[in-house]
Formats: structure tokens, sequence, C-alpha cells
């Protein structure tokens, strides 16, 4: 396998820009941006866009010149409606190893959305700076361990295998995120590395989903820096019907409400949009 050795020489795997970058990106002072880039061919989005090498690295490109801070990459679609098939190691590196490592010297740290402790490990030594784990800490094992090593910034997402309506989401989530926070310290993962995700359409009803935006400065409790992911998902349906690629508009207004609600970082597919809506926002409310 080819993505460890060529990290050897890997110019974005040195420099206090890289070593730290969730600080410094949040030392900014503005809600950070976090492009999505999948190699898959069935993400419920833009399955299959990239999954061509030569496209992904293009489209890794075009993000960080429309003002991407951060590049999260995945090889393995989480789906978050529940109908994800699971793709073995060999196959999820086999989609990375041509991209990962191109993508990691664009100059934005790069962020890899993976559930697997060994893709993490590999990514990390390829120059991903960033692990993104959709099941918080808590479905492989060995994750914990692979960040503590080696001493990255991890975000941490609530998730659920189904989603119950009869449930109250937010105790839910704050008793996961709890649980995740726990493993966390029993690992040596510092807290100063941590982000908490409350897990957009994973899990959850729309409805659920809407709740989590509206309610997300309860999470602010635990101290720690949020992200949210609510790009093209299925809750923008539930309100106004589209497809994923004509959800622009719900796209932008949860992620800016979520930021006047406590969000640091938004990860999203439409990159300059949200540049462009998060700027004005920001503008608005400074001439209050």
């Amino acid at each position: 396998m080819s993505l460890p050795d060529q990290t050897l020489s890997n110019p974005a795997s040195v420099g206090t820009d890289t070593i730290r970058p969730l600080a410094r990106l949040l030392a900014l002072g503005r809600p950070i941006v976090m492009g999505v880039l999948n190699v898959t061919p069935d993400s419920f989005s833009d399955g299959g866009r990239f999954l061509d090498p030569s496209r992904a690295i293009e489209h890794a490109r075009r993000m960080v010149g429309e003002g991407a801070d951060i590049l999260d990459v995945g090889a393995e679609s989480t789906r978050p409606y529940g109908d994800a098939v699971s793709v073995p190691f060999e196959e999820e590196m086999r989609r990375l190893d041509p991209v990962l490592p191109a993508v990691a010297e664009l100059g934005v740290p790069v962020s890899i959305d993976t559930m697997k402790a060994k893709v993490a490990a590999a990514a990390l030594a390829a120059g991903a700076r960033i692990v993104n784990d959709v099941w918080g800490l808590q479905r492989d094992p060995a994750m914990a361990g692979v960040v503590a090593e080696h001493a990255v910034p991890v975000v941490i997402m609530h998730n659920r295998a189904a989603a119950d309506p009869a449930i109250d989401i937010m105790a839910d989530i704050k008793e996961f995120l709890g649980r995740s926070l726990a493993i966390a310290a029993r690992s040596g993962i510092a807290r100063k590395n941590i982000v908490l995700d409350p897990g957009i359409g994973f899990g959850k009803t729309p409805e659920q989903s809407i709740t989590a935006i509206a309610r997300l400065a309860e999470l602010k409790a635990f101290g720690l820096p949020l992200l949210i992911g609510a790009s093209r998902k299925r809750f923008i349906d539930k309100v106004s019907p589209a497809l994923p690629n004509r959800r622009l508009g719900g796209s932008i207004a949860a992620h800016v409400i979520a930021v006047d609600n406590g969000a640091a970082i938004v990860r999203t597919h439409d990159v300059a949009e949200t540049v462009q809506a998060l700027k004005i926002a920001a503008a608005i409310r400074s001439g209050q």
C-alpha cells in the first residue's frame, strides 16, 4: 500500500499550521468552512462525481480557491439515512491512495472522514491532519488510540443505528457525546483537540435534525467547538421538497442559523456560496 510511503517527503506533514490546524483556524474568530470531497460511487448527494482521482483533486483545488478552510475527504459513504454499504479496508484505501497525498499539498488541513482506525492511521501518515469519525469513537475500538497516538484533532459525531421519533433527541445527543468524551479522556486525547458534531441526519428524523440545529446552543455546555453538517440533508426536503442538488438555499439557511446558535465549523458541499453567505451574515450582524 502506497499511502504511508508517500508521506515521508510530504511537505504538508511539517510546519506550525499543520501541527495545530484546529487551534490556528479557531483563532481566526470567524466560522470555519469545511469542504466535502467524496471519492465514492454512492454518497447521497454527489456519489460518483469525484470517484475519478483527477476530478477529485481538481474539485479539491477549486474548493480551496473558493475559501475552504478544511477539506474533508471520505472514501466510504456514510449515507445518513441508514442504507450505507460497508466498504472493505482495501477498497477504501484504493480510493484514497491516488487522491489524498495530492489534496494534502493544497495548503489547507485535510480531514479524513472514516469509521475505520486503520484507514485513519494510513491517512494521517499520508498528510491528513484531522480525523472525522461519524460514530464518535464508539464504533471502532481502536479509533481513539489512533487519534491519541497522532495527537490530532478529532470530530466526534453523534449517531444512532436507526432513528426513533419517540426519544428526546437532545438528551440522546448529550448522553452519546458524554460517552465519547469519556472514551477520549481514557485514551489520552487532549480536550483541546476535540470538536463535537450533533450529526444532522444521522439516526434522526427530519424533525429531530431541525431540533438539533434549533437547540444547538445547549451543546455549548461541553465547552468545545461545535461543527454542523447540514449540507443538502433530507430535513430540507421535508420542509421544502427538493432533490439533494437543489437544496442550496436550505443548506445555507441552516448553516447561518447554526452559526448564530454556536457552530464554529460548517461542513458543506457548496463552498463558495456558503463562504459568501457567512460573510454577509457577519457583516449584517456587525452593522446592528
